[in-house]
């Protein structure tokens, strides 16, 4: 018998009638990407979908008009804008937002990482991560998810647990021994369940649980549970991550377990004390676009796919739990489809009741949908398909760069995307260069604060910065700053050319467009995915 693809364990049990089958093929997609990196091929993804390549290439299409991955040559590869699916739980969650810096701050205290995870079922998720950088340092990111009991968090979840838990636990281990069905963790001999429950009744005791090398040889944790206010059940568990070089799970507890209590006091003191959310403005109409992309692609758009995945954008901050009517006034959709659309996602574990039954949640499970796979991106990595798309449509060199490490008198190029012309710009990646004397480091000097000469004062008042051969003789450039969520410019992009091939006019009227155009891709693309979650800018 053929193992099972991820669209055969989406559909046991067989989904409700009402269900949208397209919607469940597209997410199979999704997990398919995310659980492989990133991206894959379109026949890779036939293979592991079970699915016809038509229905693939159909799907990968329809994504791509939503912005969620991109068509790479023979590749299909997520694009941040998948990320505002999970943006979408875990604004409505909330617990990043109140939470993560008082993670960042012990993480910062300790020097060791530490991280946030909510229970998932039998698993646990992390919703934060606060790594460090080190030659050697935990590699697991926001959205992963962990067999609960090759955890800390998972005893402590698993304390809490009632029989139908237990029993859903139990039969997961049985039908799933080796935890293929967990991608971010290697495989390892399985605790035996005894051993389980016994950590379980322990960390209900204590108050706290050790990870001694579960998930692998020299890896080490602690966590303690952070309660909710209302209930007092774990909302999340704090956990301090280390490996067996620096500490051992005696000095884990002996050493750090006081300084985690400390800071988990000091989460439940702002748990308490947090504000109602603040919601603003609904939603409407997010789904009225499919019907002119519907008109204009044809068959190759999926538009009940478009529509359902718009569905989870409707839930955020202050809208945690929806009824129907919001949630199809949200979409701009009739209620009987956005009705099917959340039948469809309770079917495959993204939606569940809310606390009031009329009402519907988004879970976890929201993350499995490519956020893992975006969650470590670097500044660099978002820009780099806009460079290559930028460099295509003018054929000129671009480049992206931020003042270097520790000077505030140099660039440093972190990307870049080259042309074939036999003259042309080549600044290789990691190069620096003197900030005043380049475009790229005016737009940067004129956003850095502190006394502006005049002529950084007409680059702020203008917005970019044109310079003519002062750097090599017949180079010119101009560039756009890169701004992060506040506003702060955190990079500059540009393109360059010879000065025979266009005059100072020309690259306002012709170049300085385009490049704007560009800039505000890679911002849109970088407010997504550091919405909750750290994007280093180099």
């Amino acid at each position: 018998m053929p193992p099972k693809t991820a669209l055969d364990q989406d559909a046991v049990p067989g989904p409700p009638a009402e269900a949208v089958a397209p919607l469940i093929r597209g997410i199979a997609v999704l997990r398919q990407l995310t659980d492989a990196g990133g991206t894959l091929s379109p026949s890779a993804l036939e293979r592991a979908t079970g699915l016809a390549r038509s229905t693939v290439d159909r799907i990968t299409a329809t994504l791509a008009r939503m912005g969620y991955v991109r068509l790479d040559g023979r590749d299909v590869v997520l694009a941040p804008r998948v990320m505002e699916l999970g943006n979408a739980y875990l604004a409505a969650l909330r617990l990043p937002a109140l939470l993560d810096a008082r993670a960042d701050a012990l993480a910062d205290e300790l020097d060791e990482s530490v991280s946030l995870a909510v229970a998932d079922l039998d698993g646990i998720r992390f919703i934060h991560q606060a790594p460090r950088r080190r030659a050697m340092s935990v590699s697991f990111r926001i959205g992963d998810l962990l067999p609960a009991e090759r955890t800390a968090p998972g005893a402590l979840f698993a304390a809490e647990w009632d029989q139908a838990d237990w029993a859903r636990w139990s039969t997961r281990r049985t039908g799933d021994p080796a935890n293929t069905s967990f991608p971010a963790v290697p495989p390892q001999p399985v605790p035996g369940a005894e051993d389980f429950e016994t950590r379980a009744a322990q960390a209900r005791r204590h108050g706290w649980a050790v990870d001694d090398q579960l998930i692998e040889p020299g890896l080490v944790a602690v966590s303690v549970p952070v309660r909710h206010p209302a209930t007092g059940r774990s909302a999340c568990v704090a956990s301090v991550v280390s490996h067996t070089s620096r500490h051992t799970a005696a000095t884990l507890r002996s050493t750090l377990l006081p300084r985690l209590r400390t800071a988990v006091a000091a989460m439940e003191a702002d748990l308490r004390q947090a504000p109602p959310p603040q919601p603003g403005p609904a939603p409407s109409g997010l789904a009225t676009w499919t019907t002119a992309s519907k008109h204009e692609l044809g068959r190759e758009f999926i538009e009940s796919l478009a529509r359902g995945l718009t569905v989870l954008t409707a839930f955020g901050e202050g809208r945690s739990a929806l009824p129907l009517t919001e949630v199809a006034r949200a979409t701009g959709l009739a209620r009987a489809t956005a009705r099917r659309a959340l039948i469809t996602y309770e079917h495959l574990g993204l939606v569940a009741t809310g606390p009031d039954p009329r009402t519907f949640t988004l879970t976890p499970r929201v993350l499995d949908l490519g956020f893992p796979a975006l969650s470590r991106t670097t500044l660099p990595r978002l820009a780099e398909p806009h460079l290559r798309a930028l460099a295509d449509l003018l054929h000129e060199p671009t480049a992206l760069a931020v003042l270097a490490p520790g000077s505030g008198t140099e660039i440093q190029y972190t990307a870049g995307a080259g042309t074939s012309r036999v003259l042309t710009v080549d600044i290789a990646v990691g190069a620096r260069l003197p900030a005043t004397g380049t475009s790229l480091g005016r737009v940067l000097l004129a956003d850095a604060g502190g006394h502006l000469t005049p002529a950084l004062t007409e680059v702020r008042a203008q917005g970019y910065a044109l310079v003519d051969e002062e750097l090599e003789s017949g180079l010119r450039s101009i560039a756009v700053p890169v701004r992060d969520r506040t506003g702060r410019v955190v990079a500059a992009v540009n393109v360059a050319t010879h000065a025979a091939r266009r005059s100072l006019e020309n690259c306002v009227t012709d170049l300085l467009p385009a490049l704007r155009t560009t800039a505000d891709h890679i911002q849109t693309d970088l407010h997504t995915a550091s919405r909750f979650t750290h994007v280093p800018p180099s």
